[in-house]
C-alpha cells in the first residue's frame, strides 16, 4: 500500500487517506451564507477522493471577514446550509472540517477578482481591529486597538462559532492563527506593540491564542479533533520564527490541540519568502519532532512529493490547495482507490 493510502486516526475520527483540502477563500458568499455553489465546490472534492475537506476561513464576526464575500458562522441562521454540505461530504467517505477565523487588521478588503483593495466604511467596508494601531500597509487604515473587554468578546465569538460548527455537522475544528490575521497579529512583535497582558513577552503574546483554544476546547466534544493553522515564520528579521512556533506547539499540545497546520508568512510586506516546491515542509517536520501531528502545505503538486513527505515522516497529512482547484480528482490520479462509479476511468 502506498503511504498516501494509509488511514490516520485522530481521536474519534479516521481519515481514509493522508490527503486533505487546504482551506482557501472563495469569496462567493452573501452575508456569510453558503450557497449551492459551495455545496458543489466542496462536494466535488469529497467525491474526488480527498479524505479531509477543510472549509475556507469562516468568519466568527461580520467584522472578522477578509472581504464582504467571505463565509461566516456568527449567527445560527448560517447553520442550515452548512449541514447540507457536511452531510454530503460524509456520504462520500470524507471528513468535513471548518476553519474559524478573524481577519483583524487585514479585514475589510474587496475580493481579489475586483482588485483586492482596502475598503473604507464609505465604500462598503468597516473599521478594522488589531492588537495595536499598526496598519498592514500604506494602503490600509490603522486598526482600532482592541480593549481587554473587546478581546474577551472575540474569544466568545470563536467559542460560539465552534458550538455552531458542531451543530452544523463538522467533525474537526481548525482555528486560523496564520497569514497575518488577528490571532497571528497578537503572536508577532511586528504587529503587537501592546504593554498589557496581551503584549510584550512570548507568554503574553500567545495568550489570546491559548485562551481561544481553551475556550473552544471546552465547548466541543472531548473526542472531537482540534486543529490550528499557524504561520511558522514571519520570514522577517526580528519577527516570529520557527523556534517560537515549536515553543507554541508544545503549549498548544498541552491545551488540547491535536494537529498543527503549518503555513508561513502573511504578516509583513517585507517578508522574504523562498517560494519553491516543499518550502514549508521543514516547518511541519520541526514541529512534528515535538510529538504533535502536523500537516504540510505549500506548492505540493505531485504524488511523488507527497509520498516522500510521508516516507520521511515530515508530516502526518498533506494539504493540497491550488492543485485541488485545478483538479478535484487529483487524489484518484495519485493512487487513491477509485469509487465504484468511476472505476472504469482507471484504464
Amino acid at each position: 500500500m502506498k503511504l498516501i493510502n494509509q488511514s490516520l486516526k485522530i481521536k474519534n475520527i479516521t481519515l481514509k487517506n493522508r490527503l486533505g483540502m487546504s482551506p482557501m477563500c472563495m469569496y462567493s458568499a452573501t452575508d456569510g451564507f453558503a450557497s449551492d455553489w459551495h455545496f458543489v465546490h466542496y462536494g466535488t472534492r469529497a467525491m474526488g477522493g480527498t479524505a479531509l475537506i477543510i472549509q475556507e476561513a469562516t468568519a466568527v464576526t461580520p467584522e472578522g471577514r477578509i472581504t464582504p464575500y467571505d463565509l461566516g458562522i456568527w449567527k445560527d441562521e448560517h447553520i442550515s446550509m452548512y449541514h447540507k454540505i457536511t452531510d454530503f461530504i460524509l456520504s462520500q467517505g470524507a471528513i468535513p472540517a471548518i476553519q474559524l477565523a478573524h481577519a483583524g487588521r487585514k479585514a475589510s478588503h474587496d475580493k481579489p477578482a475586483n482588485g483586492g483593495k482596502f475598503l473604507t466604511p464609505e465604500n462598503g467596508g468597516w473599521q478594522t481591529v488589531g492588537p495595536s494601531p499598526i496598519p498592514f500597509s500604506s494602503e490600509t487604515a490603522p486598526p482600532k486597538e482592541l480593549t481587554i473587554n473587546e478581546i474577551r468578546e472575540i474569544i466568545q465569538a470563536f467559542t460560539r462559532a465552534a458550538e455552531r460548527a458542531v451543530k452544523a455537522g463538522y467533525k474537526i475544528i481548525e482555528i486560523h492563527a496564520a497569514h497575518g490575521y488577528l490571532l497571528q497579529e497578537f503572536l508577532s512583535t511586528i504587529s503587537n506593540h501592546r504593554t498589557d497582558e496581551y503584549g510584550g513577552s512570548f507568554e503574553n503574546r500567545i495568550r489570546l491564542v491559548t485562551e481561544v483554544v481553551e475556550s473552544v476546547r471546552k465547548v466541543i466534544p472531548q473526542e472531537m479533533p482540534l486543529f490550528i493553522r499557524i504561520s511558522a515564520s514571519d520570514w522577517v528579521v526580528g519577527g516570529w520564527t520557527i523556534r517560537d512556533s515549536v515553543k507554541l506547539a508544545e503549549v498548544l499540545k498541552n491545551k488540547g490541540v491535536d494537529l498543527i497546520d503549518c503555513s508561513s508568512g502573511g504578516n509583513s510586506l517585507l517578508a522574504k519568502i523562498p517560494f519553491e516546491p516543499l518550502y514549508q515542509v521543514p516547518f511541519a517536520e520541526a514541529i512534528k519532532q515535538r510529538g504533535i501531528l502536523t500537516a504540510a502545505i505549500g506548492l505540493i503538486t505531485n504524488p511523488k512529493q507527497i509520498n516522500t513527505i510521508l516516507k520521511k515522516e515530515q508530516a502526518d497529512i498533506v494539504l493540497l490547495g491550488r492543485e485541488l482547484l485545478r483538479n478535484p480528482f487529483f487524489p484518484l490520479q495519485a493512487g487513491i482507490d477509485f469509487p465504484e462509479q468511476y472505476v472504469r476511468s482507471r484504464k
